[in-house]
């Protein structure tokens, strides 16, 4: 969200001199539209209009176009049941069976190779498309740009987007290997919002798709829900306009405050968008879906694919082990007797519950921890875009809000992406190794954790181990690890294949091993 305005004057001429494109603007209004006025009342939303008279006319006009292009009756209905729905009572939660979790100690070689040419045969068929996540902007990390474009310091200079789509490159290639045949596409559906879609297209453009293909990447944006008060009324806010150019003239408008709508707006976005349509005449299948800011995430897993396939399920989410009692992670729980499995943010889970022990296991019993990696059918994504729109039930975030009055404590309308889960009707978990697939970027060098620094350390680690098994050396001016070696994703995407480039040879940490 922008910054909140000084009030700077507004042009006041802009109607007489016409729109930013030169077309002529409607006449000036000197009272908001009664049937505009009419519909707020209906909602409790009339206060909108409460500076009409000190609005210039271009202002005035810039505030109706705000109100008209909102859904009234689907805003009141969402603000009412998410509301309403805080106050009520919530099942007790219970362990996850040990039964809907594929434990690490627990799969064989003979499982996991299994399952590796399942997923590879479902991709070569065009079965299998890629969701990112990528709304956000690189706030915390310093950075008005997508996350996804930011660079974590790696030997290679590659940022968030690029490591990812070589991964897809790398699997394109190993499932055409396997099919023996042509060649193979994965389709990528990469989300933004209103904050990041202009730069995040224009980043892909400048760097050529990463060497995809352009037609092989869809971009679409999540949507946006208006900020209230804790009564639910619309917060209002002045932010500035550039509206000339390469002259920095800022203007100011009268419009109602908004923000994106969370990641579990992913849903609402691509059935809105008809992309669920586009995925089902692609023939494709199921959809891994996964944040954009893991720097070690497998895009387009083999593995969890065929996993997925042969547990036959309608979702699965990969898992790590909870760290410590008190790690700020979501878990996944079983909300009430036997019902749907779901996560608990790590705020909602009372800390007796975060520290008790599974005394069969040894480990905690609430330690599946959530690390936005997914994979979901597309006919279960068809059917949940229904049901969380029916539900209309959104969690309420208490923020600073930008308004009229400067920022102000107010309600966000969010959904998340695990907001499905509770609506599958068979779910699955995938446990990995934390350090072989979960390096989160989330906050400024500097932090105690989820840092730039962390997650290159967590990259370098890994690919020198693979480096170190495929018969190679290091050498470095540091102590083993500090720093290390990266291996481009177009190399190897688990570190396979890597004995023809590494074996007999020594390698100066830190560097980049690529083709």
């Amino acid at each position: 969200m922008r910054e909140p305005t000084m009030v700077v004057g507004a042009d006041s001429n802009a109607a007489a001199a016409g729109g930013a494109d030169g077309s002529p603007l409607p006449p000036p209004m000197s009272s908001p539209p009664q049937a505009v006025v009419e519909r707020l009342k209906d909602y409790g939303q009339e206060h909108v209009f409460g500076l009409w008279d000190e609005l210039s006319p271009d202002e005035r006009l810039h505030l109706v176009k705000d109100i008209q292009s909102l859904d009234l009756s689907r805003i009141d209905r969402i603000i009412r049941c998410s509301l309403r729905s805080q106050g009520l009572p919530v099942a007790a939660i219970e362990p996850v069976p040990e039964s809907c979790v594929s434990s690490v100690e627990e799969r064989t070689m003979e499982e996991r190779e299994r399952w590796w040419k399942m997923g590879l045969k479902a991709i070569s068929e065009g079965k299998l498309a890629v969701l990112l996540l990528s709304g956000g902007q690189g706030t915390r990390l310093g950075s008005s740009d997508p996350k996804g474009c930011f660079n974590i310091g790696l030997p290679s200079g590659k940022s968030l987007f690029q490591l990812q789509a070589e991964r897809i490159l790398c699997v394109q290639r190993l499932a055409a290997q396997a099919k023996n045949e042509g060649s193979v596409t994965i389709h990528w559906y990469v989300m933004t919002s209103p904050f990041t879609d202009d730069a995040t297209r224009k980043f892909f453009e400048s760097h050529k798709y990463f060497g995809l293909e352009a037609d092989q990447v869809t971009f679409f944006q999540q949507g946006t829900q208006p900020c209230i008060s804790k009564d639910g009324r619309y917060i209002m806010e002045t932010p500035f306009k550039n509206i000339l150019g390469g002259v920095k003239v800022l203007k100011q408008f009268y419009l109602v405050a908004k923000s994106p709508d969370g990641n579990g707006g992913v849903y609402t976005a691509l059935k809105s968008s008809r992309l669920l349509e586009d995925m089902a005449a692609r023939g494709i299948k199921y959809v891994d879906c996964y944040g954009v800011d893991n720097a070690l995430v497998r895009v387009a897993d083999p593995t969890f694919l065929g996993y997925f396939i042969d547990k036959g399920v309608a979702a699965a989410a990969k898992v790590v082990k909870k760290a410590y009692p008190q790690e700020k992670v979501g878990v996944f729980v079983r909300r009430g007797k036997g019902g749907p499995l779901t996560v608990v943010e790590y705020s909602e889970l009372d800390s007796s519950l975060a520290s008790a022990v599974n005394q069969q296991t040894g480990r905690l019993r609430f330690c599946w921890s959530n690390v936005c990696l997914h994979m979901f059918t597309l006919d279960f994504l068809s059917q949940v875009a229904d049901d969380l729109e029916k539900d209309g039930i959104y969690h309420l975030a208490e923020k600073k809000v930008p308004s009229i009055h400067g920022y102000t404590m107010g309600l966000k309308l969010e959904q998340f992406v695990f907001d499905a889960f509770p609506y599958a009707p068979s779910t699955a978990l995938f446990e990995v190794l934390r350090e072989e697939e979960f390096a989160p970027v989330k906050n400024a060098n500097g932090s105690n954790y989820d840092t730039p620094d962390s997650a290159r350390l967590l990259v370098l680690r890994l690919h020198t181990r693979w480096v170190v098994a495929a018969g190679g050396f290091l050498t470095h001016s540091v102590p083993l690890y500090a720093t290390g070696v990266e291996v481009s994703p177009l190399c190897s995407y688990t570190g396979e294949n890597l004995e023809s480039i590494c074996r007999g040879r020594t390698f100066h940490a830190p560097c980049e091993i690529a083709f």
